[in-house]
């Protein structure tokens, strides 16, 4: 069996002041026509399949475009919402769409309850694991401490569970949209750090063949049998040297039997650019990058007048500009996006206590802190679902 995996479409989603959605059309043009010409027997999704819980009606037309596509290829899809969708939205009609082949998977309480497709060497059970806000499903798993590693143990104990009770060779897929230790994010993904903890170790999927995950947009490999498939397009600059890709995965008759990258189609290269504005206008190095997306970061001491249209004419596709002067050695770094750049927001509110108060907090403070985020975030994922 070979299954087609992706995910992180973000569909709706805007790229700085670019709207996304002809790119994203010719990414699901992409996949139809791989799956067609690859012989794609089974496609999955694993999450964040729109940006942002209420999605504009242009991404839902291209989401609905894309599942009649599939559908009339008579490839089965299975799809997991992410921690950017309503699981609930997403879920409409899963019952009547199952049917036309389409598996949406959007419900916690069905971790254990898989897709099973057959080929010649018997079953492959497939087990949607949709994103699991911690404090929103360890009731439904029961378990006491609410982070990501024990909901999504406690996920893997179900699928492990019904596995067990299938006939010897069943072979077992695992869709999950979460944080993976080893895996590198980058700077375009929503923050799901729970406890001052965001990631999970790769040994909770033990026991299944292979592991499709989504939630970070690189391309990457965990183990053998545990991969990111990546975003199809950017969504940051910090993406620049991504390879955007999905995976195509074999299945033989003992399981796992490989993996290929096939490259998306990406509207335009990325570039980030650094120096005085007068040293990017000048510099023949960098006249590359005319007709990329470009993110320029300049150091001229004193911010330079006109600066974004002096290098939309260069480049014209400009679409971030970065000031970090250059200073000397020792002098104070006033750059208040500089001082945050790569900070959580428990970082930050630690180092703003320190501040004003002038001594960092101490444990039960930190606690305190790490538990008012915590429920902030359950809050606006309820808040979301509720919408």
């Amino acid at each position: 069996m070979r299954l087609l995996h992706t995910s992180d479409w973000h569909l709706g989603r805007v790229f700085h002041r670019v709207n996304m959605l002809d790119a994203q059309a010719e990414f699901i043009g992409h996949l139809v026509t791989t799956v067609r010409e690859r012989d794609v027997d089974a496609v999955v999704v694993s999450g964040d399949v729109y940006d942002r819980a209420v999605p504009p009606l242009a991404a839902v037309e291209l989401f609905d475009d894309a599942l009649h596509r599939l559908a009339g290829l008579g490839v089965p899809t299975v799809m997991i919402s992410g921690n950017h969708d309503s699981a609930r939205r997403l879920g409409v009609g899963a019952g009547l769409i199952d049917r036309a082949g389409i598996h949406l998977r959007t419900e916690p309480s069905a971790c254990g309850t898989p897709v099973v497709l057959a080929d010649a060497h018997g079953e492959v059970a497939l087990y949607g694991l949709p994103y699991l806000e911690p404090a929103l499903v360890k009731d439904e798993f029961g378990v006491d401490d609410a982070g990501h590693e024990a909901v999504l143990a406690a996920a893997m104990d179900r699928v492990r569970a019904d596995l067990a009770t299938r006939a010897h060779g069943t072979r077992s897929v695992v869709l999950a949209h979460a944080f993976v230790t080893g895996g590198r994010p980058s700077d375009s993904e929503r923050d799901i750090t729970v406890g001052g903890v965001a990631a999970v170790p790769a040994g909770v999927f033990a026991g299944v063949d292979y592991t499709a995950l989504g939630h970070l947009h690189g391309c990457q490999t965990i183990t053998e049998r545990v991969r990111y498939s990546g975003s199809p397009l950017p969504y940051s600059f910090s993406e620049a040297a991504h390879r955007k890709s999905m995976w195509l995965i074999d299945l033989d008759a003992d399981g796992f039997a490989g993996a290929e990258r096939v490259d998306c189609p990406v509207p335009r290269a990325l570039a980030r650019i650094r120096g005085t504005l007068e040293d990017l206008l000048a510099d023949p190095d960098v006249a590359r990058h005319r007709e990329a997306w470009v993110e320029a970061t300049l150091t001229d001491p004193v911010r330079p007048a006109e600066p974004m249209a002096r290098l939309t004419e260069r480049f014209p596709h400009t679409l971030s500009l970065v000031f970090e002067p250059e200073r000397a050695p020792g002098e104070p770094e006033v750059s208040y996006a500089r001082r945050l750049a790569g900070r959580g927001d428990q970082q930050i509110a630690e180092d703003f206590v320190a501040h004003v108060r002038g001594a960092a907090p101490d444990e039960h403070e930190r606690t305190v802190l790490r538990e008012t985020f915590d429920a902030a975030r359950a809050d606006e994922a309820v808040r979301e679902v509720a919408r």
